[in-house]
């Protein structure tokens, strides 16, 4: 009983201690980024790169100003994307569509350099993430009840007639709302995972989660790669991730399969519950994922078979 409390306390501790350093990571970069978003939104200079970026955002069914929330979010993260998105007038809609996108392809300099040092070339990766994330959005965006893509940006709007003064109040107002949900979240996320940790369940996690393995198109080999990966994210389960594939005696073909699931589905916990704590859709922010990692991996394996099927010896005759 009492090795038991001690690992609990300490897994707690852990949790705590972990969980507030990441908050105060994240508030560094959540508050600058809706800030500066909240100024350039005001400024009107999206409405002047319209003609550039309509064409492109039209594609994947979205306003021109969802521009910004995508590319913070593909070089900064999950944090930076929504930090962008929560001050712009977008529909719950839009805003599930913003968020499918940048829950596959986010914070991509840093999570193709982990997934290049363990098995995938960076560039590959990304490719990969941002071509799952576009054919992701354009099929999720037939289901959804979307308003029509105006040749103007949606910062037109409420936003644009306020004055300076009382876009910064509503804005100081919703981000500090926004900062106590992601301090909750956070917390209770890293609690959780420090648990885990202290008490090993990891391993015997990934033996439940055999059969759903091999559904994805993984082996059990790859399994606290995998499981990793998807609790705790690339970038944060990075030390792990790039040390088991070192020395784990993993073939090209296994280690590939697994970072085309792990780059399109990871994070599977923290990114999503961001998400749904702006009122979106849990349904949309888990299934499309998991369904396009599957796609994905099966067609990889067709690939490869189709590739190599010049380079098998011949019978002698």
């Amino acid at each position: 009983m009492t090795i038991f409390r001690d690992k609990a306390k300490a897994g707690i501790i852990a949790g705590i201690e972990k969980g507030w350093s990441g908050y105060v990571w994240l508030l560094r970069i959540l508050v600058p980024i809706s800030f500066l978003t909240v100024l350039l939104d005001y400024s009107g200079l999206i409405q002047k790169t319209d003609f550039l970026l309509a064409p492109i955002m039209k594609l994947i069914s979205m306003p021109t100003a969802a521009a910004i929330p995508l590319v913070v979010g593909m070089l900064t993260g999950i944090y930076g994307g929504i930090a962008a998105m929560i001050v712009l007038p977008f529909s719950v809609n839009q805003m599930t569509l913003i968020a499918i996108f940048l829950l596959i392809s986010h914070n991509l300099v840093q999570e193709g350099m982990v997934q290049g040092r363990s098995g995938l070339g960076p560039l590959k990766a990304t490719m990969i993430r941002l071509a799952a994330s576009i054919v992701t959005v354009i099929a999720v965006a037939q289901f959804l009840d979307l308003q029509p893509v105006l040749s103007s940006t949606v910062a037109s709007g409420p936003l644009i007639q306020k004055t300076l003064r009382e876009i910064i109040q509503r804005w100081g107002i919703s981000t500090f709302f926004l900062s106590i949900k992601i301090l909750l979240i956070v917390m209770a996320l890293m609690i959780a995972l420090c648990l885990m940790k202290a008490f090993d369940t990891i391993p015997f996690l990934v033996k439940i989660l055999n059969p759903f393995l091999k559904i994805m198109g993984l082996n059990e080999r790859v399994g606290l790669l995998w499981l990793t990966a998807v609790v705790f994210g690339i970038a944060y389960g990075a030390a792990v991730i790039v040390e088991e594939a070192k020395e784990g005696n993993f073939s090209a073909d296994e280690l590939e399969r697994l970072h085309i699931s792990i780059g399109i589905n990871h994070s599977m916990v923290e990114d999503p519950t961001l998400f749904a704590a702006l009122g979106l859709s849990v349904f949309w922010l888990w299934i499309p994922r998991v369904i396009t990692a599957i796609v994905a991996v099966y067609l990889f394996d067709i690939w490869k078979k189709w590739s190599n099927r010049g380079s098998q010896p011949v019978a002698p005759v």
